[in-house]
């Protein structure tokens, strides 16, 4: 990879990236001023807040002038709920600027190289564990975001194993969103939702793991069918012109050449770093205290293997801090989209219609017959997935509302949760307005319009098989209640 850093924004993403968000935040804006603005009482339940059902009522819209929609992606870095965008914007510089330490010092090459040399011939073979991995990750330990910067990795070795940045996004990004969809026992998307409509924590785990295995071998056929596809005919690809320059960046680690034992040192520094990384996150995943731990610890953990990495390849420190600066500046448009997406859940919660928004949504699942209730829970989730990234958050506005509303309706609370799981994850993979999804575009020359034109197919597939679970679910009253 020599010298030139592979890992930044496009310009021509970064702008339609930005224009749809921009759509999105105006789109917002002009709900402030369509709906009434209004508030659900909340109750504190340990360290959770929660809606209380029926305590809805209008209140004077506030002075929100319309100005300051295009104000809040600056907003939000002073707002109260400033943390998360604050801590995902240094997690992208940090990222950014360790692989641009390791690019220069060449570690990424060597790295690239023996992974290529390792599995050339049983390429499929490791589409599928990797796709595995991370949707296991996802759907059993609750980890997503964090594991958004293998993203890096992944898709260098798709590209020298023949295949274009989308396969590379297939084995990591795709898994990763869909395993949360399909989580079996992720505890902040099934465990927060099942517990507050008073289920068995993680009840209907069989049905669960049949859903889980089938996304998995749909998702296995998707992306091994592309990667044929483009080993027969590079030019097929979208991405074909992008992946051309950065295969030619890439070309030392396909010569076969031996990696130097500075190199390959440098590589064992920064693995076993990555290693503790991802076992830290794994413990803090499972711990809901620690979990927003998860990003300080990868971002620590990669900033230490950039600079041990580099410094054992023979980095000095002039070149320590040219390769991060590189890397952190192609990153930093990524920044702004960051804000922008989380500013449009800020335009709506300023201008005081979430709460009007779940009322409206509620009504219309209440009064629905069975099967009905069931599509409404789906598409009022994936309404409110627009705004609210969080799972664990969305559950904890939407599911004491939806728990009485399942009754009322005839579906059962298992069935309403599954709803929800399916609104909250799958959509995740689509919105331009969660951040995780941004984020892993900006490591790729993809961008989100390419993206989309890949993955349209796939969602549809999707959207069949949940719509299919969900009828089924209704029709055995999927349970114990």
């Amino acid at each position: 990879m020599g010298n030139t850093g592979s890992l930044k924004v496009g310009k021509g993403a970064f702008l339609l990236s930005a224009g749809i968000i921009l759509a999105l935040m105006i789109v917002s804006g002009a709900l402030t001023r369509a709906l009434p603005a209004g508030v659900f009482e909340r109750v504190t339940e340990g360290s959770r807040i929660l809606v209380v059902p029926g305590s809805y009522r209008e209140v004077p819209r506030p002075a929100y002038p319309f100005w300051r929609w295009f104000t809040a992606p600056v907003e939000i870095l002073y707002g109260p709920e400033s943390l998360t965008p604050v801590v995902l914007c240094v997690f992208i510089l940090i990222v950014g600027g360790s692989i641009g330490i390791l690019e220069r010092a060449g570690v990424m090459e060597a790295l690239i190289g023996l992974l290529v040399a390792r599995f050339k011939k049983r390429r499929y073979l490791l589409i599928a564990v990797l796709i595995f991995f991370f949707m296991f990750l996802s759907g059993f330990v609750a980890i997503y975001e964090a594991m958004i910067p293998m993203v890096v990795f992944m898709v260098p070795i798709a590209i020298s194993l023949g295949w274009d940045s989308l396969t590379g996004l297939g084995i990591s990004l795709l898994p990763l969103g869909f395993g949360l969809a399909a989580a079996v026992t992720n505890p902040f998307t099934v465990g927060v939702a099942q517990e507050i409509a008073g289920l068995p924590l993680f009840s209907g785990f069989p049905v669960r793991l049949a859903f889980f295995i089938i996304v998995y071998g749909t998702l296995c056929f998707f992306v091994i069918r592309h990667a044929k596809k483009v080993e027969k005919d590079p030019a097929c690809s979208s991405c074909y012109a992008d992946d051309e320059k950065l295969r030619s960046k890439i070309i030392p680690a396909e010569t076969g050449s031996p990696s130097s034992p500075r190199k390959i040192r440098a590589l064992v520094c920064f693995l076993c770093s990555i290693s503790l990384a991802i076992a830290g996150v794994i413990i803090t995943a499972r711990l809901p205290g620690l979990a927003n731990l998860a990003f300080p610890i990868m971002g620590v953990c990669f900033l230490a293997g950039g600079i041990s990495g580099g410094a054992v390849a023979g980095s000095g420190a002039g070149k320590l801090i040219g390769g991060f600066g590189r890397g952190a500046l192609g990153m930093a448009p990524g920044i702004v989209l960051v804000l922008m997406a989380y500013s449009v859940k800020h335009i709506i919660v300023t201008g005081m219609i979430m709460d009007t928004l779940l009322y409206l949504a509620a009504r219309l699942i209440g009064g629905a017959p069975p099967l009905a209730a069931a599509f409404l829970v789906y598409a009022a989730t994936l309404a409110m997935n627009f705004f609210i990234g969080s799972a664990s958050a969305k559950a904890m506005l939407m599911m004491p509302l939806l728990a009485p509303l399942a009754d009322m309706a005839g579906i059962t609370r298992q069935t309403a949760v599954m709803a929800f799981d399916f609104g909250d994850g799958f959509s995740n993979m689509i919105y331009p307005t969660n951040a995780a999804l941004l984020v892993g575009l900006s490591f790729t020359v993809a961008g989100y319009a390419r993206w989309m034109r890949w993955t349209w197919k796939l969602q549809a597939v999707i959207l069949f098989l949940t719509a299919a679970f969900l009828v089924f679910a209704v029709r055995v009253r999927f349970g114990p209640f």
